[in-house]
Parts: structure tokens; sequence; C-alpha cells
């Protein structure tokens, strides 16, 4: 007899769910239990004995409870030798790769001797992961602050029958971050990584299979990382079989996906979600990914063009799909131009279509501390206006960032997309000195920093297509413009070359903190001065 394929209205089985008790220290996270080791799709199977779950001996984060001191850059970790989830020690062998001028400023005098540079990073999910890898190697003390606004892809489904802010780009930031120095590690990556068909029957079957424990993707990761991610799938899977209205479509799903929004659901904590997701996939402690809002609720990311012209959606400003569930395709010559350039991006009501439900939520208290104190803010290369000016437009981040006296560097893109058709070098500076400031937004919560209180540098990919207009630059107060060495990707054209891209952002911090490393004459082949 064939198998009967899962549809939509299957329901599964009762699974056995709990929360785990705390550690014997008390200070153990609850999360949901799958209990025996045995498929919990399978009835009449009696359960293993119980133990506890090897989350419950990990701290809480330190960022989520109001007793933690401000300096605290990661979670802490229980001293237990039992734990197999510890935050990983930075080993001699990736010491030795950091650059010996970084490790010299970090020992110097002037840096205080204690540790290499720290970055803030504006970005979204995709475009800044392929130097996240170099820029390991320079410095892991990154803060990687990003937008919770997605709408599009699978990130979109979740929230359509879920709710909750979009995690996808925190998702991806995560997966570049994580460990690959054992084999474990490279296969929870490999799990966590993983997407589903784009068939909806066949993404459903491999769904069931991984949700069982059945699927090859297990393979190489063990019984306490196992227990530990299919008990948030579990949880996901059942939150969504409690909204029987609602049919969940699992076409080109992400698996780290469905694991964040059990999580998020289960803490009722996006800040937990991260703490978790940091935690099962061993990204250094020191690295801190940080949504720009710290919500449990849906956010959606308005756009007022320069005709009066208002979109909703992140999906609608950036690459509009007409309701096709399909591959999120960026380029510019993929969808229909917009109807005008780009004024500025908002916040809106879930529901709201104009102007008048305009709202206004906080920053993240975590991201203002981190820009107060870094010694370099990034805004990366991306999608202008739906990657990182959403980021940009809350109250606080515009006061803090011109409050500082350090390197804040713009990269500039290779080339145009839908939402930066016709704009200059210069025209990038504009967009991000007007979120900055609310130019466009309430008069009285307005600023009035001139440009260079945001950008004093500019990273240039060599043959890229952005007009480089130095000389408006200049009369903005912007000098420092660096063409770094480029390559050409198939998919999205001119590119950073990320060694030389690092080495180039390394030079400006070096030469903020005095090592005079960024002098003319020492600039190397694959970096050179433009202004």
């Amino acid at each position: 007899m064939k198998n009967k394929q899962p549809t939509a209205s299957t329901r599964l089985p009762r699974h056995r769910l709990e929360r785990c008790a705390q550690s014997p220290e008390g200070k153990g996270v609850a999360v949901p239990m799958v209990r025996g080791e045995h498929s919990f799709l399978r009835p009449g199977q009696a359960p293993t004995h119980q133990h506890h779950h090897p989350m419950a001996l990990i701290a809480t984060p330190p960022y989520i409870t109001a007793r933690a001191p401000a300096t605290t850059a990661g979670p802490a970790t229980s001293s237990s030798r039992s734990c197999p989830l510890r935050a990983p020690r930075r080993s001699a062998a990736a010491s030795s790769r950091v650059p010996r001028a970084m490790a010299d400023a970090a020992a110097s005098p002037a840096t205080g001797g204690s540790a290499p540079p720290s970055l803030l990073v504006f970005s979204g999910g995709t475009a800044f992961n392929g130097v996240v890898e170099e820029l390991k190697k320079v410095t892991t003390r990154v803060a990687h602050v990003l937008p919770v606004s997605d709408d599009g892809g699978s990130t979109a489904e979740i929230v359509r029958v879920l709710g909750g802010p979009a995690v996808g780009d925190i998702r991806s930031r995560c997966l570049r971050l994580s460990d690959e120095s054992t084999s474990e590690a490279l296969s929870v990556r490999r799990l966590l990584g993983h997407r589903l068909p784009l068939d909806p029957s066949e993404a459903k079957l491999e769904w069931y299979q991984i949700v069982e424990g059945e699927h090859s993707l297990w393979d190489g990761v063990s019984r306490p990382y196992r227990e530990t991610i299919r008990a948030f799938l579990v949880y996901f899977h059942n939150e969504i079989l409690r909204r029987p209205v609602e049919t969940f479509c699992f076409t080109n799903g992400s698996i780290g996906n469905f694991f964040f929004a059990g999580a998020r659901i289960f803490f009722q904590s996006l800040d937990a979600a991260i703490f978790l997701f940091s935690r099962v996939s061993q990204i250094p402690a020191e690295s801190l990914v940080l949504p720009v809002i710290s919500t449990n609720d849906r956010l959606t990311l308005g756009c007022e063009l320069w005709d009066g012209t208002i979109i909703r959606g992140q999906n609608e400003i950036s690459h509009p799909s007409n309701g096709r569930r399909e591959v999120v395709n960026k380029d510019c010559e993929s969808c229909n131009a917009l109807p005008s350039s780009i004024k500025r991006v908002f916040y809106m009501s879930s529901e709201g279509r104009n102007l008048l439900h305009e709202v206004f939520p906080e920053a993240n208290r975590t991201v203002l501390e981190q820009l107060s104190k870094v010694d370099c803010i990034v805004y990366a290369m991306g999608s202008l206006f739906t990657s990182i000016c959403p980021s940009l437009v809350l109250r606080g981040i515009g006061e803090t960032v011109a409050s500082r006296s350090v390197p804040k560097v713009l990269l500039l893109n290779g080339s145009h997309d839908r939402e930066s058709i016709g704009l200059h070098a210069s025209g990038f500076v504009t967009a991000i000195t007007d979120s900055l400031n609310r130019t466009y937004g309430d008069p009285d919560k307005s600023l009035k920093n001139h440009p260079k209180d945001y950008v004093n540098a500019i990273l240039v990919p060599e043959g890229g297509q952005i007009p480089l207009d130095v000389e408006i630059l200049a009369s903005k107060g912007i000098f420092h413009v660096i063409t770094v060495q480029s390559v050409r990707d198939a998919k999205v054209g001119v590119i950073f070359d990320p060694q030389s891209l690092i080495q180039a952002l390394t030079g400006l911090i070096l030469e903020h903190m005095g090592a005079g490393l960024f002098e003319p004459d020492r600039l190397t082949e694959n970096v050179k001065s433009v202004c």
C-alpha cells in the first residue's frame, strides 16, 4: 500500500511538548522539549527516560535582562563541563589570521591594548554577507544591525500566517557568522541553511521528513543539538496547525526561518530567539546580530515617491512579485521601474495605506548603546531604501551617529537596482543624510545635521556603475573617497573584492586610531585614494 502524502489539512498526532526544568543553578532557559528518541509523529511508542535539555544549561543573554552590564557584548555561559552549546573560544590558529597591523593597533596604548576595534554595520540580509567571513579574520567585535520589515519570500508566509516581525535577514546573517570549525558545526549550518523545494507537494513532503527527524540533513548532528533544534521546529509546526483557517505554503521555505519563528513565538521575544539561534549556531559571543527594532509585532515599511505615490511593503518597493511565490531577484531589469524616484521610507500600521497611518517605533536600545561606543560605523552595500534606510529613520539613530567622532563609512554599491536608478554617489549620501535627519517626516522630530556628520568616507568598487561625483561629495565635506579592487559576480555584476574591502576598512579605522596606515604612500595595489 502506498504511503498517503500529507495534505494541508493533515493534523499530526498529539506530540509531547513540555518546558524543561531549570538547571540546578536556577539559570536555565525554558524550551519546548520532544520526549523520546523516536518520531513524535508515530503514536504508541513509550517515551524514554527523562533528562534535562542541554539549552537549560545556557544562561539568559545579558541584553535581555535589565541587570546586565552595558559593556557586555555577548551572552554568558554556564561553567558546566557537560554543556555542548558553549560559546566557541578563539583558537590560536584563528588569532594568527588577524592582520599584524590590526593586532599591533589593538595592543597599542592608544587603543587601551585590550581588543581589536569594534564596528557597527547597518545592512540588509544579503549583500554584506559576502564579506562577513573576511571581516571575522580581523575582528569579531561587530554589531550587525538589520531591519525586520522584509515581507518577501518564505518570511512573508510566516508573517502572513503567524504574524510577528520578519526574521529572514537576521537568520541569514546568523548563518554567515556561525561556526565552521567542526564537522558537526557544518552539519548544523547545513540544516539551518536548507531551503525546501519550489514544488509545493515536494516541499511539504520534505518538511515532514525533517520535522520527523528522518531526513538526511540530520546526519552529523548530535543528539543534544538534534533535540534542541527539532523541538522548536515541532513547536513551529504546532503553531501552524493551530490556525486551521490559514493554509501554510512550504514552498522554498527556510528551515532556519522556521526554527527562528518557533523560538520567537515560544519565548515571545525576538531577542531571546536571536540568542538561542546564536548559541545553537555557535556565533562568537562578541558578535551581535541586532534587530533595529526589538519587537514581537509585525512591521510594515512604507515608501513615498517624489510624485506623491505611496507604496506599501518592502517587497512592493524593491522587487514586486505580483503575488507569485518565487525566488527573489532584485536585478533592476527583472521588474518594472518605479513611476518616480524615492523620496523617503517610513513605517506604517499593518493595515495602513497612506501617510495618515505612519507610525514611529522605537529603536532597539542595544543598537543605540553599541552606536555610542564602537570604533567605526558602516553603511553597507545593498538595497539603499529597503535594507539600509529602514534602520536610519528611527529616532535616536541620527542623534547618536552625529555625536560620534569615528570613521563613518559608506560602502557604495557596484550597480543600480530598482530603488537607486539614476543616483550618483552623492545621491546615496543625500538619501542617508535625509533618513538620519528624518527630513521629510514630522518637522518637530527632524534634525539639521550636515552630510559630513553622518558620512566621512566612501569606499567604491573599481569599475562600478554608480557615477562618482567627487566634486559634489567634497562640497558636502566628504574628502575620503577610496577605490577598492572589485570582482565580477555572475548574478549582480561588480562587487567588492572581500579581502581588499576589509583591508581598506581596516586602514580607515587604524588611521583614526593613530596608527597612520592610511597615508597615501602606504596604500596597497588593491586600494587607492580618489579624493
